[in-house]
């Protein structure tokens, strides 16, 4: 990698960048953001830095927040570094989620994808259907937050020439000479086969090509398949994350 590795508040600003709620808004150090439901980092407060207040108060403001917009609050918490906030929204009794690992890796040493990898600026709607994110069919919203980056790339292993189903795909977005990798998925029928190692590769190229010179993702810290693929392309652990989900917006009476 060149110079010197980022802090955990850069590279997740850094990552935030690549996959935008549609509506964003400041508090203090901390990133608002709204997305139509799809994803957590769309539509959850980004809490590195501080905040304009006590953390009781920047609390009870995202609360506030997200339900002007009748959604469930959420916060997207790295650790080291957010701890105290950590403990302000637990004191807030807010729900934990799961461990989301961010790994890095250098591009320097990938090797050329094995079978032919289609790069394009925007998805397909083979691409959204070959999308599966958290194993479910993509929402209408889906596609908006998809699109919302400077210059996103998509690629695509097809099962057939032209626009047949997709085998495999992932997006690619490059940052400050970071390759930020999301939406890697490989159809059931072609797993192991090596097709997200031939995704990869060949956005790992396409980045190079414009000055990348590492790469960072997310993937759960219970997902054995994706770790041990990464570890193989050389990707460590940086730091973590994890949500904090809120009160559910109290409905309208009927």
């Amino acid at each position: 990698m060149i110079g010197t590795m980022p802090g955990v508040p850069d590279l997740e600003r850094l990552a935030a960048r690549t996959w935008r709620g549609l509506e964003e808004e400041r508090h203090g150090d901390w990133l608002l953001r709204a997305g139509g439901g799809f994803s957590g980092r769309a539509n959850s407060a980004l809490v590195v830095g501080d905040p304009p207040s006590d953390l009781p108060t920047a609390v009870a403001a995202v609360t506030r927040w997200y339900a002007a917009r009748g959604a469930r609050p959420m916060a997207q918490v790295p650790s080291p570094g957010s701890e105290a906030a950590d403990d302000a929204f637990a004191a807030a009794g807010w729900a934990r989620g799961e461990d989301v690992l961010v790994l890095t890796a250098s591009l320097g040493s990938w090797p050329e994808p094995s079978v032919p990898v289609e790069l394009a600026p925007t998805p397909d709607e083979a691409w959204l259907r070959g999308y599966r994110y958290r194993g479910t069919p993509l929402p209408p919203v889906a596609s908006a937050v998809l699109a919302n980056a400077d210059d996103p790339v998509f690629a695509a292993v097809r099962t057939a020439p032209g626009s047949a189903p997709t085998a495999a795909v992932a997006r690619g977005v490059v940052v400050d000479g970071w390759l930020v990798v999301t939406a890697v998925t490989v159809d059931d029928a072609w797993r192991r086969r090596g097709l997200a190692t031939a995704v990869m590769a060949a956005l790992g190229s396409w980045a190079r090509d414009r000055g990348g010179h590492s790469c960072l993702l997310q993937v759960s810290g219970d997902n054995a398949g994706a770790l041990a693929l990464y570890e193989r392309l050389g990707f460590t652990e940086h730091h973590r994350y994890h949500y904090r989900l809120g009160p559910a917006p109290a409905r309208s009476p009927t």
